[in-house]
This record gives structure tokens, C-alpha cells and sequence, in this order.
């Protein structure tokens, strides 16, 4: 299925643990420290680098680029890192989240109440993935290096859906098939 970041809020709904998706749009990097940096923001009232409402977050910190193109190497991280700040970021609006591995029972609840999406990307495949990234610019926290926010332009980024707002969860059901 083709789908785009800005139909993410309206369309989760179709989606389905298991679902393969070439998502393209804007997308927002963020991982460990920048996720404890927009924390501080939030809980101080500030402005925080984007706007959390529709958006979807990369796990990744990508390496620099290589003449020709727009980004280094881009595979994700593991997602529970972050687990800490999702249900907040999901009731503050975020559509979606893009990484790799399992979420915490507080994530995939945070998922379903808010009608949000955890897809996971194909680890250790990022200098393929970065094909499918056609603009990276730094908008934050540049001091953190790779780990900086960067908004980035998907085309055709192949996705799993992990975890669905239907409960649906890859991680759940394909346990089940395999202890059979």
C-alpha cells in the first residue's frame, strides 16, 4: 500500500499489524537525546522543533552523505529506547513512529487511544534505505550530531506495520504462529 505522512492521522484506521506500506512524505528523525531535549521543552511550555500533531518519527541517526546524495546511511534504532517519551508524544498528537523491535505495554495502548501507527524498517539494511530519502536538513539540537533532528523527505520508504490501533502486533501474533 502507498500512503503519505500528511494522511497518516486519517488513515490509520485501514492499517493492519503485518500491512506493507511505501510511506512517503515528511518525516522527522529523533532518537535518545533528542527525545530527552523536547521532554525539557514540553514540560517548560517551549516550542519544540516540529509540530507533534500528524507527524511521524524516525528512530534513526544517520550517518553523513556521500556525494550525490541527500543522507548517509539511515537504518533505524531500537525503538523501546524511546518508550519512555511515546505516550506523551502520542497524546500530544504523533501519528506514528518508525524503527525496530518490540514496544512497551504502555506504547501500544498510547497506540490505540490515539489512533496512531508503529511501523518497523528492515534493520541493518540503512545504506539501502537511504535510496528512498530524497532531502535531509538538520532543524535541531545540531550539537548532537547524528543523533540532531533532521526532516527528512520519504519517497516509497518500505515499512512493516508493527503495531496497529486495532491492537494488532506483529511481535504478539507472530510468536503465536511460530509456538504452533
Amino acid at each position: 500500500m502507498k500512503l503519505y505522512t500528511s494522511e497518516l492521522a486519517e488513515r490509520a484506521r485501514e492499517l493492519h499489524a503485518g500491512d506493507k506500506v511505501l510511506l512517503s512524505g515528511t518525516v522527522y528523525t529523533s532518537r535518545d537525546a533528542a527525545h530527552k531535549r523536547i521532554k525539557a521543552l514540553l514540560d517548560k511550555g517551549e516550542d519544540v522543533p516540529y509540530d507533534l500533531r500528524g507527524a511521524a518519527i524516525y528512530y534513526a541517526g544517520p550517518t553523513a552523505a556521500k556525494d550525490g546524495m541527500a543522507i548517509g546511511s539511515c537504518g533505524p534504532t531500537t525503538s523501546s529506547r524511546m518508550d519512555v517519551y511515546a505516550p506523551e508524544f502520542l497524546d500530544r498528537g504523533l501519528s506514528a513512529m518508525i524503527g525496530k523491535g518490540e514496544r512497551s505495554e504502555a506504547v501500544c495502548e498510547a497506540i490505540c487511544s490515539n489512533n496512531a501507527v508503529y511501523f518497523c524498517a528492515i534493520g541493518g539494511a540503512g545504506a539501502l534505505a537511504c535510496k528512498c530519502i530524497t532531502e535531509c536538513e538538520v532543524i535541531a539540537f545540531e550539537d548532537l550530531g547524528c543523533e540532531s533532528v533532521k526532516r527528512l523527505r520519504f519517497e516509497e520508504f518500505p515499512l512493516i506495520v508493527a503495531v496497529d490501533c486495532h491492537g494488532g502486533n506483529i511481535f504478539q501474533t507472530g510468536r503465536k504462529i511460530y509456538a504452533k
